[in-house]
């Protein structure tokens, strides 16, 4: 948990504010082994969460992607996440506004826990579960 403290004149008490991935712990450690969470944390739709479980997930403009963004900042086909050594790694597929990861703009990039995806607007956070053939932690 991260504290954010109001002002020492305020007199306002000091207010908890959790982490992504405090906020999501259950939902994380429920994970089945190999997967991954996409979890919205700026943009329309704020507090959705995507589940990375396949070889290869699509996200963009399109009804038909894996992850519907349905905003104009986005392209029909924006990215795609590739399952890959027991992790996964974000693809550009040609979008027009860049896929950034930790606000470096990328065409590809291998993710890890707690890295910020923004895909237009909307900025997401990568959380793991255990990799394949770990337990999941309890």
């Amino acid at each position: 948990m991260i504290p954010k403290i109001g002002s020492e004149d305020s007199g306002e008490v000091p207010e908890v504010v959790e982490s992504p991935a405090d906020a999501h712990a259950g939902a994380v450690e429920s994970l089945p082994a190999g997967s991954a969470l996409l979890v919205v944390k700026r943009g329309p739709n704020a507090g959705s969460r995507f589940l990375l479980d396949q070889e290869v997930t699509t996200a963009g403009r399109h009804p038909d992607s894996d992850i519907f963004l349905d905003d104009v900042t986005v392209s029909r086909r924006h990215v795609e996440f590739h399952r890959e050594g027991g992790g996964f790694t974000v693809h550009d597929v040609g979008s027009l506004n860049g896929t950034y990861v930790n606000r470096e703009p990328v065409d590809v990039a291998s993710l890890a826990g707690g890295d910020e995806v923004q895909i237009g607007k909307f900025r997401l956070v990568y959380l793991t579960g255990p990799r394949t053939g770990e337990p999941a932690s309890s």
